[in-house]
């Protein structure tokens, strides 16, 4: 019944931005997400605040335009003049535009929303933007109606400004990239670590996808949302708006801060110690600033080079994690075997210092922003910790290569089965006996073609290599059950036969030439 209900939440998603796609007209789909995407968390909020204002107005003992009541419930507090209802009533009206930058400044002025300050988009009154347009939207979003409760309505909404977002990246194409996580990746990444409980953190996390699954995997397995605690940086302002209004659509509560200089110049979370890193950096960044860090103390497997980022981020994530911490990182596939500018002996020390757990190569064309097949590195402070199989000096090479299935002409996507196949490999392969047992899983295996446990003294024969693929092997050729003499005997039949039809066919070539000589 949830599923169905999910699939029901994400047709009516898909429905919408057709609908409120057609209305943007000449504005460029990366102009027109900050209009639609700041309407739908306005939305948000406005449904979250009247479900507790109409709760509160049952209480004798509460005061439902007292804005501390909302603060307890982690509920933003919504100035008359910016609820959804007053934009509603006013939607036809030529100053609507003013109407939205007024009721975002407000929910921003309000003390208790401090968390929204310079946060919310506030130009929607440029003479530039159609405010038919605008009033439209307004009409669209309001179709978002209460169902059976208002969490219900809530959990919707979300789904719907997670629906967007990945929209508007399909449709910015590569500048989509910049603040967008394919959904495919995340939850594979988010199904390997699985973040039951602890510190979470992103050093570059785009819109927050990576903390929403992450939220998601904690509610599914019974758990609450303050069982995490979310701890992330954005270089890009417009990005880390986004991800601000994400988590806040999502109820997630977490540490996102901005800075223009980024992760690597100013870290925000310098102490930070966490037990689950989730990443996706940008792929090969040649102007990271690398040479004004080269006495950093992060790079203690090596001086990353200036020409790429790559082994920055790997080393800047190894940093914060805490003693028993694993990581996930999405990297370019060049990482996994480039032997330039000092790259392959930082490999190396990563690999002889026991930090690689797990070896991914992913697909082609899973992202907005590339078409390049990406890997996934899985990364462990220790890999005897936290109850798990003690898998020292030995990696796991998984070859996902040719899994995924197109959803149009240039991007691919996994199917629940292919990432429970990829996490549940991985799981199964760091899982004590008895874990297995508990679970009813099957020990782990080689499978040929897909995935192999190997320890360093292999990997050093590759030159520390880390492609999946020099180590899976090829996958075992299942045959037909044809034994070899039928098949032989057969192939030799129709090989005479196509001897026969190609004589007969000289010869009727020869002959109609005959024709034209004569």
């Amino acid at each position: 019944m949830a599923n169905n209900s999910r699939q029901a939440d994400l047709d009516f998603a898909a429905d919408l931005f057709k609908a409120a796609d057609k209305m943007r007209g000449g504005l460029e789909p990366s102009e027109y997400k900050h209009v639609a995407l700041g309407l739908i968390f306005l939305k948000y909020i406005s449904e979250a605040f009247q479900a507790m204002h109409d709760q509160l107005s049952k209480d004798d003992f509460a005061d439902p335009e007292e804005p501390e009541e909302y603060l307890a419930e982690r509920v933003f507090w919504v100035p008359e003049r910016a609820r959804w209802s007053y934009l509603q009533d006013n939607a036809r009206s030529e100053n609507i535009g003013k109407y939205i930058d007024e009721a975002m400044e407000a929910i921003e002025a309000e003390p208790t929303n401090n968390s929204l300050k310079g946060v919310l988009p506030k130009n929607y009154a440029r003479p530039t933007l159609d405010k038919t347009m605008l009033g439209e939207l307004v009409d669209l979003f309001s179709n978002i109606k209460l169902h059976d409760s208002s969490n219900r309505a809530r959990d919707l909404l979300g789904r719907v400004y997670e629906y967007f977002i990945s929209a508007f990246a399909g449709a910015e194409g590569k500048r989509g990239g910049e603040f967008f996580t394919p959904k495919s990746v995340v939850k594979t990444l988010v199904d390997m670590l699985e973040p039951y409980h602890g510190r979470v953190y992103d050093p570059c996390c785009g819109s927050g996808g990576m903390f929403v699954q992450s939220e998601k995997f904690v509610e599914k397995q019974g758990g609450r949302p303050d069982d995490i605690s979310v701890y992330g940086q954005e270089i890009n302002h417009t990005t880390w708006c986004l991800a601000k209004m994400n988590l806040a659509v999502h109820g997630i509560d977490a540490d996102i801060a901005w800075d223009s200089a980024g992760s690597f110049h100013k870290d925000a979370h310098q102490g930070l110690k966490a037990d689950y890193v989730l990443a996706n950096p940008p792929f090969n960044i040649s102007d990271w600033g690398g040479d004004r860090l080269v006495e950093d103390d992060r790079w203690q497997y090596g001086i990353p080079p200036k020409g790429n980022a790559n082994f920055a981020w790997i080393q800047h994530i190894i940093h914060h994690l805490a003693p028993r911490g694993h990581a996930g990182v999405v990297l370019a596939n060049g990482s996994m075997s480039s032997q330039t500018s000092g790259e392959g002996e930082i490999r190396k020390r990563l690999i002889e210092e026991d930090r690689v757990d797990c070896m991914v190569a992913l697909p082609g064309q899973l992202f907005y922003s590339t078409q390049i097949p990406v890997c996934l590195w899985i990364l462990s402070r220790d890999k005897s910790a936290n109850g798990l199989r003690d898998r020292r000096g030995e990696v796991l090479f998984i070859d996902a290569r040719n899994m995924g299935h197109m959803v149009d002409r240039v991007r691919r996507e996994f199917s629940d089965e292919d990432i429970e196949k990829i996490a549940g490999t991985y799981r199964r392969w760091r899982a004590k006996p008895e874990t297995l047992s508990e679970n009813g899983w099957e020990a782990y295996a080689d499978e040929p073609g897909f995935c192999k446990s190997e320890g360093r003294e292999t990997i050093r024969k590759f030159d520390h290599v880390l492609t999946p693929g020099r180590y899976v092997g090829a996958a075992e050729d299942e045959g037909d059950g044809v034994p070899f003499e039928e098949k032989f005997a057969s192939l030799n039949s129709g090989l005479q036969t196509l001897f026969d039809e190609g004589a007969e066919l000289e010869a009727n070539i020869r002959k109609q030439l005959r024709r034209v000589e004569l």
